[in-house]
């Protein structure tokens, strides 16, 4: 089941207020950038956040998911709760670098 455009939607309304949201169709599903950077990977109605150090305790209670074959483990997002998804992003947002273009051949 791929991600409905309603859900990605909904992701956005959720993280509202962090920055500059904006999502991209990427591989049949989406990711979701706050200030340009990739901060959301969103797979089958199901938000995914990188596994990463500076939310590992926020995210303890997390849990652990795969969004797609051959990826590497990540913590799922309970984009549900508007408030605790706003300060992991805020943390991720600050360590994730910004996506360089890519060259065209």
């Amino acid at each position: 089941m791929a991600t409905t455009n309603e859900y990605i939607e909904y992701v956005c309304e959720q993280i509202k207020g962090i920055g500059d949201i904006r999502y991209r169709k990427m591989f049949g599903e989406f990711m979701v950038y706050v200030n340009e950077k990739p901060v959301i990977i969103v797979c089958n109605n199901v938000s995914f956040v990188k596994k990463l150090e500076c939310i590992e305790a926020m995210m303890k209670d997390a849990e652990i998911g795969y969004p797609y074959k051959g990826a590497k483990e990540h913590y799922v997002l309970d984009i549900d709760n508007s408030e605790f998804s706003k300060s992991v992003l805020m943390k991720v947002e600050e360590v994730i670098p910004i996506s360089k273009p890519r060259k065209k051949k």
